[in-house]
């Protein structure tokens, strides 16, 4: 009857345990590919958007800084001066300080003549007046050329700045290296083949290319097409050969170049034909362990049921032994209490034998033998055997017990720097000056002193942290003061000079399970147990903290009577 019974059980439950999952995890596995795959593309994406917009800045940040460096020079000497090749000289081998990136440096008057040049060509005495580059400096002020040839035949571009005397015009101008430059941007690593370049208004190539696209050369895919404003444009397109690339282009800043960053689009999308296949695997896997875990939790809900009424009986047995060792337990701890008390009258009794055989021996009344050494050695035995057993009868009554706070008078002078010392070491590895400012009159208070040194450890350590976190190993400082108020409480207070607590975190320092520290590095319960601590000594605990300054922990306990 049972086994009929259990059958039909099993293949009743055999039967939802399949069913019932595979629908949930069919219609799961469908939506969380779809948004899987779409949140992986966006994400993708933005990435890439994120990177342009990163490099950009990397970019206009090197051309501002030479700009800069030039502007510095335009104020700080004059037409006159710079015209001076010793003192051009000067002026060059201070930029070059600045940045490896400067190749020559090149003064010319109103009428575009090279008056004064320092670097590895003949430059002197040229006329630039119709070249583009002198053009747009004298009409704009500020000019960064494209790549061009000049009077050198080598690509480069150039940086010039426009001065003013008397009302005449004069021009710095500067030679950026192209190979630095080209350098910089093609720092993007992006997969295998992610590369960034820069294109001119007319789909020039001003940086080289790793795919194949020289200085100079026109783009074979016709990619210009400049942003408006800091626009960063996105798209997937073929190029001249026919590989299909991810392209994200942006404009630059102050110069109508064009910052192009492209991947392959298998390359790009690589985790989003990866996770397809994984969603199969896992649908295949998954289908297999659910019916294998159906058949295998079904024989143990089987096996189990059938092990129910046995087990009933040995509950039942269990219960009967459980309350015997129950009641064992409540008689060793009175034979316990019970033996301790003629333990303690030996003790005595011996203590007193002790004193009278002394007493004899200073009157004259015993004289050494070796019966009396015996007899002295018997007694030393039977003192040691009585505080042996009242060892283990005190654990046998502590058994299970908490123990209660041994509290004494606790003189903060002294014991406040050994607490400290035990954090000293940690201190100095992470380079925090510890500081102790306990005045000498500081009244005694009656607490249990392990109890405190608990609470200050866990503050110190706290301290400790969270100086690390703003100072890194250098500058911390940890400040441990006593003192007294005028209501005859004594004051111990912990100050650091950390990242301090937000206003809003303030409120809830003390709060259970609160932590602002990561996962896995705080329970959030060590500030709550302190202040239990110091509420149970009839003390407050308090808190001042600024963000950015540090926080000042403040414990006030009642001085001993």
């Amino acid at each position: 009857m049972k086994e009929n019974r259990y059958a039909t059980l099993k293949r009743l439950i055999l039967a939802i345990m399949i069913l019932v999952p595979v629908v949930p995890f069919i219609l799961v596995l469908a939506i969380g590919y779809y948004y899987f795959t779409t949140s992986l593309e966006s994400t993708t994406i933005a990435s890439m958007k994120r990177i342009v917009g990163d490099h950009r800045q990397m970019i206009e940040s090197f051309l501002r800084e030479r700009k800069a460096d030039l502007e510095f020079v335009v104020r700080s000497f004059s037409f006159e001066e710079l015209a001076d090749p010793q003192e051009l000289y000067k002026v060059f081998t201070h930029l070059q300080e600045k940045s490896v990136a400067f190749v020559d440096l090149g003064i010319f008057n109103e009428e575009g003549i090279h008056v004064a040049y320092h670097g590895p060509y003949r430059l002197v005495g040229k006329d630039y007046s119709q070249e583009d580059w002198f053009k747009g400096v004298i009409r704009q002020s500020y000019y960064v050329s494209d790549i061009f040839l000049g009077y050198r035949r080598v690509p480069h571009f150039v940086i010039a700045l426009a001065g003013e005397e008397e009302g005449k015009k004069w021009v710095i101008r500067a030679t950026i290296d192209t190979h630095i430059f080209t350098d910089l941007v093609e720092k993007v690593r992006i997969g295998k083949t992610g590369e960034a370049y820069i294109l001119s208004r007319e789909g020039v190539f001003q940086t080289e290319r790793r795919s194949g696209g020289n200085l100079m050369d026109r783009d074979p895919d016709g990619m210009v097409k400049l942003s408006p404003g800091d626009e960063i444009r996105t798209f997937v397109k073929e190029d001249s050969k026919g590989e299909r690339y991810l392209y994200a282009t942006s404009r630059l800043r102050d110069k109508e170049w064009m910052l192009v960053v492209r991947q392959e689009e298998a390359d790009a999308f690589s985790a989003l034909r990866s996770a397809s296949y994984m969603i199969v695997l896992v649908s295949l896997i998954g289908g297999a362990l659910i019916v294998a875990v159906a058949f295998y939790i079904t024989g143990q809900i089987i096996r189990r049921m059938e092990s129910i009424d046995t087990e009933k009986d040995r509950l039942g047995q269990q219960l009967v032994r459980a309350t015997r060792l129950a009641e064992l337990g409540q008689m060793a701890a009175g034979f316990a209490h019970e033996i301790n008390n003629p333990l303690q009258i030996m003790k005595s009794e011996q203590a007193l034998i002790d004193t009278i055989f002394s007493d004899m021996r200073t009157r004259g009344d015993l004289k050494d033998s070796e019966d009396l050494k015996e007899v002295e050695d018997s007694m030393a035995q039977i003192k040691l055997q009585i505080d042996r057993c009242a060892k283990i009868t005190q654990a046998i009554l502590k058994f299970g017990r908490q123990s209660e706070p041994v509290v004494k008078d606790v003189d903060l002078v002294s014991f406040i720097p050994e607490v400290t010392s035990m954090v000293s070491k940690k201190a100095s590895v992470n380079g925090i000056a510890l500081k102790e400012r306990i005045a000498e009159n500081t009244p005694i208070v009656h607490v249990d002193p392990s109890q405190l040194q608990q609470v200050l450890l866990n503050l110190y350590n706290n301290a400790i942290d969270a100086i690390t976190e703003r100072h890194g190993s250098q500058g911390g400082e940890l400040t441990i003061g006593t003192g007294s108020d005028e209501n005859g409480r004594v004051t111990i207070s912990v100050k650091d000079n950390g990242i301090g607590i937000s206003p809003e975190n303030l409120k809830k320092v003390f709060t259970p399970f609160f932590t602002t520290k990561p996962v896995g590095q705080g329970t959030g319960l060590g500030l709550s147990v302190c202040y239990g601590i110091v509420d149970s000594m009839g003390g407050v605990m308090e808190v001042e903290s600024e963000r950015g300054a540090g926080t000042k922990f403040s414990i006030r306990l009642p001085a001993a009577a």
